[in-house]
């Protein structure tokens, strides 16, 4: 009986896992860190799940799992987990559709046919049979990466990468890339890795620092630490072929927040404090699963509220003392005309960031803002996503490159468009 309980109980671990992603937890307390990795992994690997247990089952079967009635009832949990992880795989192919949908809306249903050819063949090309099989290796042909370039006061947590193509080129427009870890952890070469290659094989230089951390800082040091990178770019971008006076950000989770406030408080002095001459505007903004919202004002997360976290640890201080430093935390009460362009991503099983801040967020900006905000709602998808090589993060990192690629060819065209003076 030994083989066919241990059969058993191995099927029910890998349905929990199924089941992990196809349901959408939220307010979960302590059970939100397992929840969210199980749903994480599973949800974007689901092809390599079905694999695993499939390779289980036949070693099981092989040794006589189903010599009795657990066996048979472990071959029916598998079976379910099956139909879910197929169920998972199809979400993901829906993707491309929401990243097509979002484009169109912002640049017209041509969008494809308006931007460099090489491009259109570039992006033709589809996921990547390589990546898939190999989800976690991230090197790309033709790009060279500078680590630890010292971009602040000289201390370890103020240095950045850059990643560049391979061979001398000249004013190569730029991605800045803010790792998320909650504002309390993270480092610079842990995400936007299959971004930031891809970027740089296509002739972008993507810079990705590091930035100091809570609770050894209070905010706004994080957006002052990425802001003084901006800085670095704008004085030193020129040394590794890059055109210091464009520059797109992006980033994930904490990191969304921040790419969002960067995008909101361009040449604020209160956020560049010793270097307030540098210009600190960015030509995009494209946060992933960012948080927009510090004080949960809907009441959507209830006792799974970040508040008390912030107000320990990030903030170091209270809301009810001092609501103007929270409200200029939150992204969603920093909407303004001026906005650059915004194209928000988010999954719609997001258990972390969650999906209604980021839908509300993109209805303030919308309502106001003079420039293009897209937004891409991904069924299914759940926090850090794109972390790693995925069917779906790859149709994100196609559609994040056609929207960069407009928003650069519309700057390059007004640079060449015809001055007219006045009188």
């Amino acid at each position: 009986m030994t083989i066919p309980w241990l059969f058993l109980i191995v099927t029910v671990v890998g349905a929990l896992f199924t089941a992990s992603a196809l349901v959408r937890g939220r307010r979960m307390g302590l059970l939100v860190v397992p929840y969210f990795f199980g749903a994480w992994l599973t949800g974007e690997l689901a092809i390599h799940h079905i694999v695993w247990q499939a390779i289980s089952t036949i070693a099981f079967v092989y040794y006589g799992a189903l010599g009795a009635w657990p066996g048979w009832v472990g071959l029916g949990v598998t079976l379910l987990s099956w139909w879910g992880l197929v169920t998972l795989q199809r979400r993901a192919a829906h993707a491309p559709a929401v990243f097509d949908a979002a484009l169109r809306e912002v640049f017209g249903g041509d969008y494809r046919e308006s931007v460099d050819p090489a491009m259109v063949e570039d992006l033709r090309a589809g996921v990547s049979p390589r990546h898939i099989v190999r989800p976690f290796k991230m090197r790309a042909r033709g790009v060279e990466v500078i680590r630890n370039l010292q971009y602040g006061d000289g201390e370890r947590r103020t240095r950045l990468d850059v990643y560049r193509p391979a061979g001398r080129r000249e004013r190569c427009p730029v991605l800045l890339q803010v790792h998320g870890g909650g504002w309390v952890i993270g480092q610079k070469h842990q995400q936007g890795q299959p971004l930031m290659h891809r970027m740089a094989s296509r002739g972008w230089v993507c810079v990705a620092p590091n930035y100091r951390l809570s609770p050894r800082v209070t905010f706004p040091d994080h957006l002052i630490d990425v802001k003084r990178a901006l800085a670095w770019i704008r004085q030193h971008a020129h040394e590794h072929g890059a055109d210091p006076n464009f520059v797109i950000v992006t980033g994930g989770s904490a990191g969304g927040h921040l790419t969002s406030l960067m995008g909101l408080t361009m040449n604020d002095p209160e956020y560049q404090p010793g270097f307030e001459h540098v210009d600190t505007s960015v030509a995009a903004c494209v946060p992933f699963y960012g948080v927009y919202d510090f004080l949960d004002r809907r009441g959507l997360r209830g006792r799974a509220s970040m508040t008390p976290f912030l107000e320990r640890v990030v903030m170091k201080c209270s809301p009810t003392e001092y609501p103007e430093r929270w409200d200029k935390a939150s992204p969603i009460m920093r909407v303004h005309a001026d906005a650059p362009p915004f194209f928000v991503i988010h999954g719609s099983h997001d258990s972390l960031a969650f999906i209604e801040d980021a839908r509300e967020f993109v209805e303030k900006l919308r309502a106001v803002s003079r420039n293009r905000v897209a937004f891409a709602e991904l069924p299914g998808a759940q926090h850090a996503f794109e972390v790693f090589h995925s069917w779906r993060s790859a149709h994100a990192i196609d559609a994040v490159c056609w929207f960069v690629e407009h928003v650069h060819a519309e700057h390059r065209a007004s640079d060449k468009a015809p001055s007219h003076a006045a009188g």
